[in-house]
């Protein structure tokens, strides 16, 4: 997981993950044992707990994001692992396609990098007045930042906006970074799929609200903390679902099922509205 211990938000999709292996026939203490690494959005725990993980011999590991997955991905050629929250996954080379992964990964891939011309769209839409916008996010917890960075400067033109990155690899980044930029007319801040600003998403929601810089995020998360506007997918369904897939393999399935991808459900989501591995 990339979330902290203490994360309730973390804590509650975990909950979903194992509630529902229950509802299929998996009891903790008969049948399966669940082992939980929290890394907190930092990358060199992601792989320290992912060697952790794959010396266990587990059935089967849940990795969620990109982050984990690389970490797990460069261990464990046959241990089967089912991910969720994972940017298009042919386009990161985790499988070989969608119809097909092939190899001992599968999962769940919420994103697009298309949808970095929507986030700028949906931005622009809200802040009729939005002349540039940086793209915020942290190169090591983060690397498919580069292929939503693509899509993002494609759209921009069309919708009279430019486009900067702005990399950050510290909560202090954050903070001078926001700061900086709220100095600047007509700007806007947008936040791509990252672990590590989930991570810091209060620090992030009090710096853009304390500078006056609207922000569009790719995790719900940030607005039901306070944050302007996001356009994301729903969670804790993919939970549920990655513990079907689980459920699937513990029963002697091979992980070569089609990732899939549920980006035609997202709604665009705005502040008024209101790494586990089970084992047989």
């Amino acid at each position: 997981m990339n979330d902290v211990a203490t994360d309730a938000a973390g804590k509650v999709f975990v909950a979903a993950f194992v509630q529902q292996l229950h509802r299929l026939g998996w009891i903790e203490g008969q049948n399966l044992h669940v082992e939980i690494r929290w890394n907190g959005g930092d990358t060199a725990l992601a792989q320290r707990y992912a060697a952790e993980l794959v010396a266990m011999a587990p059935d089967v590991i849940v990795s969620a994001s990109t982050n984990n997955l690389t970490a797990l991905q460069k261990l464990s050629p046959t241990t089967p692992i089912v991910f969720i929250q994972v940017s298009d996954p042919v386009a990161q080379g985790f499988v070989l396609s969608m119809a097909n992964p092939g190899g001992n990964i599968t999962g769940f891939t919420p994103f697009e990098f298309t949808m970095g011309g929507k986030w700028v769209d949906l931005l622009k839409q809200l802040v009729p007045s939005l002349k540039h916008i940086a793209v915020m996010f942290n190169p090591q917890t983060s690397p498919q930042s580069k292929f939503y960075m693509t899509a993002i400067e494609s759209a921009a033109p069309s919708l009279g906006v430019s486009v900067s990155a702005a990399p950050v690899r510290s909560a202090a980044d954050i903070e001078a970074n926001i700061e900086r930029f709220g100095r600047q007319p007509d700007g806007g801040l947008l936040f791509p799929t990252d672990a590590f600003m989930v991570v810091n998403r209060k620090l992030i929601i009090e710096s853009t609200a304390r500078h006056r810089v609207p922000a569009i995020y790719s995790s719900v998360l940030f607005v039901r903390d306070g944050g302007l506007l996001c356009y994301s997918p729903g969670l804790e369904e993919q939970f549920r679902q990655a513990a079907v897939y689980a459920d699937r393999i513990l029963k002697g399935a091979k992980p070569r099922g089609p990732p899939h991808t549920n980006a035609d459900k997202i709604q665009p989501r705005h502040k008024s509205e209101n790494s586990t591995h089970p084992r047989s």
